[in-house]
């Protein structure tokens, strides 16, 4: 938190998705911070704390999202993650998304109500 406000941190190497999360984000009073990649988001992450995070499957390599989520979890203590996908839904019916150390999937192109809803129901906002 910062300022009494949770801080979202958002890694995507796709600049375009980033600036639409922000708007979908911070127009629900949230602050968020981004990465354009796994390496960056875990420097990020370990410098702001964030209260979420949200990461993306595949960025520079295929499996960075889920590498990036192995190594936050080794820090212990974390906030909820959710991993992007835009594979479809085969990400979130073959694989127990639990296992991976994620609180959950969001698809790509990801909705905003859902993803709103998500964050209220998460960071407890009024």
């Amino acid at each position: 938190m910062k300022n009494g406000t949770n801080v979202i941190l958002c890694i995507d190497d796709d600049p375009d998705f980033l600036d639409s999360m922000r708007i979908i984000i911070e127009s629900a009073d949230y602050i968020m911070e981004t990465a354009p990649s796994a390496e960056e988001g875990l420097r990020k992450y370990k410098e702001i704390r964030p209260d979420l995070v949200i990461v993306d499957l595949m960025m520079e390599e295929v499996d960075a999202g889920t590498n990036f989520v192995k190594e936050i979890k080794a820090l212990g203590t974390t906030p909820p993650i959710y991993m992007l996908s835009s594979v479809g839904d085969s990400l979130s019916t073959n694989t127990d998304h639990t296992q991976l150390g994620l609180d959950g999937v969001f698809q790509k192109p990801i909705k905003p109500n859902i993803l709103l809803e998500t964050l209220k129901t998460r960071l407890k906002k009024k």
